[in-house]
């Protein structure tokens, strides 16, 4: 910069600014002491994830505004930032504060994501959210849309996309080790001990009175009005079909994003789903899920399987002869390669083992091609200070919305094949099923009034 700039000035400049240069191997980025150069962030859902979200944003600007629908959430964290004003309704924030903030991150139940997001961005607010980064399909493409409208700099937070092992990964898997892979297997323990759904929770709890200190309409938003019950607020709502996205939802952000990210796989062509009983109001007890993807330019098509739950006392799992004699672990990914497999045994792709181990003994990794961002201060942090640092002119996320959109597109899609009970055709290019005109409707959603996201 040949000259001082304010933040606003700086901000405004950069807003609009392709984020295609940024001198090879700079750490850090520039940012002075004044605090008229530092980003003014806004915090929406400031407990759980979102509690550690706005602390790791706030090493890197001034947080001026936090919004909860609990009280003792919000009481909480007010006490980090005492002077970040306090709101409950995330609209109100943006309408008041929309002029005085320049970034957001949303950090709320899945299905108040796009709303929160898409209104932010719509105001020119660069946007960092948590996975899944929708709560259906369409949301996800108007995500990608919306972002790329308002020239905002995005980062979903499946924040294993920021280790430098998942990058390393990255490179094993492009540099073709294991020859052309026609195959992925993804499994996860999730909801396995995690939270409640079928077969423990297969209908509505009976009503409960709303504690003084929880706004149960804004709890709602956007979803069908139910009376309050304290199964699901503050952590179980995710295997509810209103609120959340089940165990698909919250972890293939994390288990997949290696093979979609690698792979460059874009949206698939066809969706078919197994599972158990399907209820009205929580994600089956279990699932499998098959997605094919159609060959990208010399790359052969792919078939990804998904595996999630429990039949019975009986994980869902992949054929342990997949493995070759690994011990099989509570969630991982396993490439299926013409020579070979890569077997990565943590839900963030950040270790990779190549097989048969006997085989690959003396293989040696590719050199490194790929920004490493160093695990300064772990991954999850290092995702905020890569998101910050393209607002400053750096160059774009690696899970910026245009990709992670096209992932969380993609997996949700499995949900909705589980819910529709068929195998669905999918038009990546006009983002419809092509075999069922329901699925279509239920896709895109129906919004509570004020609430709405075309």
């Amino acid at each position: 910069m040949s000259r001082s700039l304010t933040r606003r000035e700086f901000v405004g400049t950069l807003s609009g600014v392709a984020a295609g240069y940024w001198v090879a191997g700079r750490a850090e980025f520039a940012i002075s002491n004044s605090p008229n150069e530092r980003l003014a962030i806004a915090g929406i859902g400031i407990g759980g994830k979102g509690k550690s979200d706005i602390d790791q944003a706030g090493k890197f600007g001034d947080v001026i505004a936090i919004c909860d629908i609990d009280d003792i959430r919000l009481d909480d964290k007010a006490k980090v930032f005492p002077k970040a004003k306090k709101y409950n309704d995330y609209r109100k924030l943006l309408d008041e504060m929309g002029k005085q903030i320049d970034a957001v991150v949303v950090s709320t139940p899945d299905h108040h994501h796009a709303p929160a997001s898409i209104r932010a961005m719509r105001l020119g607010k660069h946007v960092y959210c948590q996975k899944p980064l929708t709560h259906t399909p369409y949301e996800a493409r108007l995500m990608r849309e919306t972002a790329k409208k308002y020239h905002v700099q995005t980062q979903m937070g499946n924040q294993g996309t920021a280790s430098d092992g998942f990058r390393a990964g990255i490179e094993l898997v492009r540099c073709g080790a294991i020859g052309p892979i026609h195959e992925v297997h993804v499994w996860t323990n999730r909801p396995f001990h995690y939270w409640k759904q079928a077969p423990d929770i297969v209908a509505r709890p009976e009503p409960m009175e709303v504690p003084k200190y929880v706004h149960w309409d804004l709890f709602l938003g956007p979803a069908p009005a139910r009376p309050y019950n304290a199964v699901y607020h503050p952590h179980n709502w995710r295997g509810w079909w209103d609120f959340g996205t089940g165990a698909l939802g919250d972890m293939a952000c994390h288990t997949s994003n290696l093979a979609f990210k690698s792979l460059e796989l874009g949206l698939p062509v066809r969706v078919s789903a197994k599972s158990s009983e399907v209820n009205q109001e929580t994600y089956p007890a279990w699932a499998t899920i098959t997605y094919e993807f159609p060959a990208r330019g010399d790359r052969p098509a792919v078939k990804l399987t998904w595996y999630e739950g429990a039949k019975g006392q009986d994980r869902n799992l992949p054929n342990a002869d997949l493995l070759q004699g690994e011990k099989i672990v509570d969630s991982g990914m396993l490439f299926v390669g013409e020579k070979g497999s890569i077997f990565t045994p943590s839900d963030y792709g950040s270790e990779q083992v190549l097989l048969p181990r006997k085989e690959f003994a003396d293989f040696k990794r590719p050199a490194p091609a790929i920004e490493r961002l160093g695990n300064k201060e772990g991954s999850d942090t290092d995702q905020k200070r890569e998101w910050i640092r393209a607002i400053h002119g750096g160059p774009a996320p690696m899970s910026n919305f245009d990709y992670a959109s096209q992932m969380t597109e993609s997996m949700l899609l499995g949900n909705l094949a589980v819910r529709m009970g068929k195998a669905l055709e999918y038009d990546g290019a006009t983002g419809t099923v092509t075999n069922d005109a329901e699925a279509n409707r239920i896709m895109r959603g129906i919004y509570r009034k004020g609430w709405e996201v075309t």
